[in-house]
C-alpha cells in the first residue's frame, strides 16, 4: 500500500512491523523509527491501541492484509515529520462491501483541519477500492467535533443506537455510481 498525500499530510500505511510494535507496547523510539516520524507524547496509549485496533497481535499477524486494510498514520510534511493522528478501518470490507472507519487526532493537533484532511483522503481511497462500496463510522451523539469531521468527509447520519456512553450516531457514505 502506498502513502496518500494531501496538501499538508502524508498518510503512511500502518505496516505489520508497526502494528506489532504498537500492540506489543515496544519503546517509542522503535515505533518512531518504523513510522519515520515523531509520535505525540500521548500516543500510542494502551486505551487508544485497544480501541483502534480491535485485534490481537495474533489476529494481525495471521491476516495483516485484511486486518490493516487502509490503516494509516497522518504525518506532517516537511523536514521534521510528526504524527498528528491516524485513520483506521476495522479490517477489510466484508461481503456486504462495508468498511468501518475510525480516526483520531492528537489533542495538541486538534482544531487545525488535520482530521478532515486525513479522513477525506482515506475515505476517497477506500471507496475507490473494488471491494468497498460503503464506509460506516460511529460516534457518540455528544461528540460534536467528531461528527463534524465525519460529515465534512462526506458521511451522513443514517441511524442512532444506544452506546456505552450515550446515544451513538451511525454515519455512512456510499460509492457514487
Amino acid at each position: 500500500m502506498t502513502p496518500l498525500r494531501t496538501p499538508r499530510l502524508e498518510l503512511r500505511p500502518v505496516t505489520l512491523p508497526i502494528a506489532v510494535a504498537v500492540l506489543e507496547g515496544r519503546p517509542r523510539a522503535e515505533i518512531e523509527a518504523l513510522v519515520g516520524a515523531s509520535m505525540p507524547w500521548a500516543w500510542p496509549a494502551r486505551a487508544l491501541v485497544e480501541q483502534v485496533f480491535r485485534a490481537s497481535v495474533e489476529d494481525v499477524r495471521s491476516d495483516p492484509e485484511g486486518r490493516l486494510w487502509g490503516d494509516r498514520f497522518a504525518v506532517t510534511l516537511g523536514s521534521r515529520p510528526r504524527v498528528v493522528g491516524s485513520v483506521v478501518f476495522h479490517g477489510k470490507p466484508g461481503p456486504d462491501g462495508i468498511a468501518e472507519v475510525a480516526f483520531g487526532i492528537d489533542d495538541s493537533s486538534q482544531g487545525n483541519g488535520y482530521g478532515c484532511e486525513a479522513l477525506t483522503a482515506c475515505v476517497t481511497w477506500a471507496l475507490s477500492q473494488p471491494e468497498c462500496t460503503r464506509i460506516r463510522a460511529k460516534t457518540t451523539a455528544w461528540h460534536e467535533a467528531s461528527r463534524r469531521v465525519l460529515e465534512q468527509a462526506g458521511l451522513a447520519v443514517v441511524s442512532r443506537e444506544p452506546g456505552p456512553t450515550g446515544e451513538m450516531l451511525v454515519l455512512e457514505i456510499a460509492r457514487s455510481t
